[in-house]
């Protein structure tokens, strides 16, 4: 089965009364994971976007108190496990401010992280990659913001 474009979906979907898209939503939400997370922070969650960001800190930090860190195989597995949730909840929001604060947040306890980074060079590169990713969002953003996440960088940077 081929799937329909966003666009024949929202037309269709114009079409259908209340009750069959609160039908619809629930049955999507029995599907995927994702599906039930995505609604979540819809209906609880996109109201409160700082209480938001704060979860998925929360979140993030047990995530590394939870690595292996007996091998850098297993380090480097979490913190790419770490890194696609914090880009799934940031498609969640669709706030370029909640996934620079994320990525940051994210560099931060990368670079503070024991065994140091530094001796194994694809961490590296993947935290060197996140921050040029961070520097380009954040140029996307307005004025003041970009001035307050750059200070936030420059003291990862260094």
């Amino acid at each position: 089965m081929k799937a329909a474009t966003v666009i024949q979906l929202k037309k269709e979907l114009s079409y259908r009364s209340p009750e069959e898209l609160l039908e619809m939503c629930l049955r999507l939400s029995k599907f995927k994971k994702e599906n039930k997370e995505l609604l979540t922070y819809m209906l609880f969650e996109s109201a409160d976007e700082a209480g938001y960001i704060e979860s998925v800190k929360n979140e993030i930090d047990l995530e590394f108190d939870a690595i292996n860190t007996s091998s850098y195989y297993f380090i480097k597995k979490s913190v790419r496990k770490i890194l696609r949730n914090i880009k799934k909840y940031s498609r969640y929001s669709q706030k370029k401010e909640t996934e620079v604060e994320l990525l940051i947040y994210f560099c931060s306890k990368l670079k503070t992280f024991k065994p140091s980074i530094t001796r194994n060079t694809t961490l590296l590169n993947l935290y060197e990659r996140q921050l040029a990713l961070a520097e380009k969002i954040i140029s996307t953003l307005h004025e003041d913001l970009q001035y307050d996440y750059r200070l936030e960088l420059e003291d990862l940077g260094n």
